[in-house]
């Protein structure tokens, strides 16, 4: 069997970029998983708030891995076409922010994730993930 000199020169499907808000939601839990965040948790809000459809909510065991977790969701994504609309809280924050539009991401330093109570703050979303 012989094959033309196009077939060769066929570009390979492009890779689609998560653009299912539960799609990247997950994908959001398997990386900050995969770096070892503690206490993911994935809300619902859509029912709750016009924000966003998701919350991920996780925490580090120190300030440094906070921010090295946020780092690591932004650098992940990126590598998979996806960049956030906005980030907050680099560097020496105990808080790192990362607004994906329909899903936004906060990585706490332990202490600070106790202080703000996010989860109880949204108690009426539909929780659909807890990785302890």
């Amino acid at each position: 069997m012989t094959t033309s000199p196009e077939a060769d020169l066929q570009a390979p499907e492009p890779t689609r970029p998560l653009t299912d808000p539960a799609a990247l939601a997950h994908r959001i839990v398997e990386i900050a998983s995969d770096k070892k965040a503690e206490d993911i948790v994935l809300l619902r809000t859509a029912e709750v708030t016009s924000m966003a459809d998701y919350f991920v909510i996780c925490s580090g065991r120190s300030e440094r891995q906070a921010n090295v977790l946020g780092q690591a969701i932004v650098d992940q994504l990126r590598d998979e076409g996806i960049k956030p609309l906005g980030t907050e809280g680099k560097g020496s924050a105990r808080w790192v922010l990362l607004d994906y539009g329909s899903v936004i991401v906060h990585v706490f330093a332990p202490q600070e994730r106790e202080y703000y109570g996010l989860e109880q703050l949204w108690s009426n979303a539909t929780p659909v993930v807890r990785v302890v």
